[in-house]
């Protein structure tokens, strides 16, 4: 059994629970905890707390440590589109239905939004329903909204 590593980050939003392996980070999930244990953490998850820290300031935009899926195959179909949506931009449930080539699965595809655990960097806060209003986050519709006006203010004009 490898040895998972937990590591809490202070973000704007709240506490944020990363937990991870020496190979790569599992979870990035918002923690209601209020006595965080930590354990001693890996390379990885000082890369993770760092970036998310950069993330949080307006100095990053793309993340770069790696984290490992877990799920079923259909999950990480979803999961892994989700990373193919843009920084402040947004797609809908129907719009990752179509880049899975499965447009009938919408009601799925919003399922495996729900379960994603590496919240922030595979970006289902980025996900909205298809007449624009923000709907269902696991982190809290406050925090959805809240991360969507970061990016907003935060993008760098790529002109």
């Amino acid at each position: 059994m490898e040895k998972k590593y937990k590591l809490y980050y202070e973000s704007p939003l709240g506490t944020i629970e990363i937990m991870g392996t020496d190979a790569a980070i599992i979870s990035i999930l918002f923690s209601e905890k209020d006595d965080a244990e930590q354990t001693e953490a890996s390379p990885i998850l000082t890369a993770c707390y760092n970036q998310l820290d950069e993330y949080f300031k307006g100095l990053r935009q793309d993340f770069t440590f790696p984290y490992q899926f877990e799920g079923t195959e259909f999950q990480k179909r979803v999961w892994c589109a989700l990373t193919a949506i843009p920084y402040a931009e947004t797609a809908s449930y129907k719009d990752i239905a179509v880049a899975i080539e499965n447009e009938k699965a919408i009601r799925a595809v919003g399922s495996a939004n729900g379960k994603n655990k590496l919240s922030i960097v595979v970006p289902c806060h980025r996900i909205i329903s298809s007449n624009g209003k923000l709907t269902g986050y696991a982190g809290g519709l406050w925090r959805k909204e809240w991360l969507l006006q970061h990016e907003q203010s935060m993008k760098r004009d790529e002109s």
